[in-house]
């Protein structure tokens, strides 16, 4: 049997296997040097993170230093902010609703991804079923940019001191609430630093050593305008392909689809009459015009498409100019000018009081100005 003292067990351990450690690999070490695992595991009492994980950058001592270092908050503290969202009450249940509703309801853990088109209600639909069933969301924007430092936290200096301060998806673990991943089809291939949370298995802390479990209730969702397969037809510039270990940690895919006609008039009328806008014939030939539009995109015979989103931007516009023609043009100005041409020119037949908006004239005015030479 080899005998070595404690900071040669160090050493060596950090040259087999680095500064983190599992117990695999202290038992390989131990029958690599003929020695016995409990001998060694008792020797790392002190480094230990979690069962069966051991860091030996940080001691509980240095961890304990740290948490008592954790007396500057550089904001208000989450556990005094209610993070439970308002209820809209213009929310029109459809598609996937009442199915995202009963995963949260379960409690259990489910990682459920959403996908569809952009502006038909993903995640408006996960924010009120969580209103509803008075759960907390937390909710997250990904960006290419978006890193381990932004998800799970780090060190911040705050009135000249360095704290820790947890991210989004710590606040979530820890509280036992819905995570929400927007546009997560956006993320480059740092966002695996959450493999082991889409596990269920909570996370380590490898800077400040300290392992968060999944508290009841926590899960999460994620959106996207893709199936993290990138967009083949550039309709999403700045999707990425995700990885398929990173995808294969949601259970479920839900495919949304816009709303069908009659509840999107529904949705439509909700609005308008929240804005004191009473209107329905407006509504219901918006409906009409965006029903004929999407199902020519769908026939590949445009390549632009109305969403739910965009109609309500129509009323809202409506509901301050009081003008259905300047409303609709302003709301169609994002698209090229064919695209928006057409659009218009469609709305004036769904539409017979419709009048198709003026473009204004250019006035040049002359003046004299005496010659340069």
């Amino acid at each position: 049997m080899t005998r070595v003292n404690n900071d040669q067990l160090i050493q060596d351990l950090i040259s087999f296997y680095g500064t983190e450690l599992t117990a695999a690999d202290v038992k390989g070490y131990c029958a690599s040097k003929g020695v016995s695992y409990p001998t060694v595991t008792r020797r790392l009492e002190q480094y230990k993170a979690s069962r069966g994980r051991w860091n030996l950058e940080v001691t509980q001592q240095k961890v304990e230093e740290i948490e008592r270092s954790f007396t500057a908050p550089a904001a208000l503290p989450a556990v005094q902010q209610n993070l439970i969202p308002d209820k809209d009450d213009t929310f029109v249940p459809f598609g996937n609703f009442t199915d995202v509703k009963k995963i949260i309801k379960s409690n259990l853990f489910y990682p459920t991804f959403i996908t569809g088109l952009s502006g038909n209600g993903k995640t408006f639909g996960v924010e009120q079923a969580c209103a509803q069933l008075k759960r907390e969301l937390i909710r997250v924007n990904i960006t290419i940019e978006t890193d381990e430092d932004d998800l799970i936290g780090g060190f911040r200096l705050v009135n000249g001191e360095t704290v820790w301060h947890n991210g989004p998806v710590i606040e979530a673990l820890e509280r036992g609430a819905i995570l929400l991943l927007d546009e997560i089809d956006l993320a480059s291939n740092k966002i695996l630093c959450l493999q082991s949370v889409l596990e269920g298995k909570g996370i380590f802390l490898k800077k400040i050593g300290r392992f968060v479990k999944p508290a009841a209730g926590f899960n999460v969702f994620a959106t996207a305008n893709t199936k993290g397969k990138g967009s083949d037809d550039g309709r999403f510039i700045g999707t990425n392909v995700l990885n398929e270990a990173f995808l294969e940690r949601f259970p479920i895919t839900f495919e949304q689809e816009y709303p069908s006609p009659k509840i999107e008039q529904k949705i439509l009328e909700g609005i308008a009459l929240d804005l004191k806008v009473e209107d329905r014939d407006f509504c219901k030939r918006l409906v009409d015009w965006a029903d004929i539009i999407r199902k020519t995109f769908y026939d590949g015979g445009i390549d632009e498409i109305i969403s739910t989103r965009r109609l309500v931007h129509i009323i809202r516009a409506y509901s301050i100019f009081s003008d259905k023609g300047k409303s609709i043009q302003i709301c169609l100005n994002r698209f090229d000018d064919e695209t928006k041409t057409a659009f218009l020119e469609l709305y004036d037949k769904v539409d017979a009081d419709f009048q198709m908006p003026s473009q204004p004239e250019l006035t040049v005015e002359y003046v004299d100005q005496p010659a340069p030479f």
